[in-house]
């Protein structure tokens, strides 16, 4: 979600999102990843995260065929597009300076037959919801989105806005701070969350959550 400026000396070890492309295999497809760190920070690049979401949407422990879909904080838009080659419509959102890169991946790895099924669209969390259908998705995707403390609270609405109680939610994050924790604390006292996979070579955990029922008054 948010746009961090980059200089390529400020992190050596990161070498790999120097590249103008990512590759991976997934849905029985090649799939090329534009990359642009320098002009578009985070948001520009695949990180572990997303990665290892694909890797458990293929595993089948989530029904996807036919299902509506939402992607936050898309970035490159690698989650998204698997999920559409997994039968899925999405809709892959991102703050808007992002979106011309997000567009062109979709464009470049999606087979014409699906170009109808997804849809890539501006969402700045907490701004704007209505332009979303309220409990619209079935499924709400979020890879690496848990990392800046400031964004929480209108990422919390944004969830909230966008489930019915039907809807399923996944995250998967790496837990690099305290932060990264609190914020799952202040997840479940909205939704039922659980964790359901982690990936030890990345460090990276998926997270499953449902909305908890509203609190009747006695």
């Amino acid at each position: 979600m948010a746009l961090v400026p980059y200089t390529e000396t400020s992190f050596p070890a990161l070498s790999k999102l120097h590249n103008a492309s990512a590759h991976f295999r997934f849905a029985n497809r090649d799939l090329h990843l534009a990359q642009d760190w320098k002009k578009l920070g985070v948001a520009a690049v695949v990180w572990d995260a997303a990665v290892v979401m694909c890797m458990y949407l293929e595993m089948g422990q989530v029904d996807l065929k036919g299902k509506v879909a939402i992607e936050l904080g898309a970035g490159t838009g690698l989650v998204g597009i698997v999920a559409a080659l997994l039968g899925s419509t999405v809709t892959i959102t991102d703050r808007e300076p992002a979106l011309d890169l997000l567009s062109a991946n979709v464009r470049t790895n999606l087979p014409p037959e699906l170009h109808e099924s997804v849809a890539v669209s501006e969402l700045t969390w907490g701004e704007n919801l209505q332009r979303y259908p309220a409990g619209g998705f079935d499924l709400v995707l979020g890879a690496d989105i848990v990392y800046l403390e400031d964004t929480f609270v209108p990422l919390l609405q944004t969830l909230e806005h966008v489930c019915s109680d039907l809807s399923v939610v996944l995250l998967a994050c790496k837990i690099r701070y305290e932060r990264d924790t609190n914020f799952l604390a202040m997840l479940s006292q909205r939704f039922r969350t659980e964790e359901v996979y982690y990936e030890k070579q990345r460090d990276i955990h998926i997270f499953k959550a449902w909305k908890l029922p509203p609190v009747r008054d006695l």
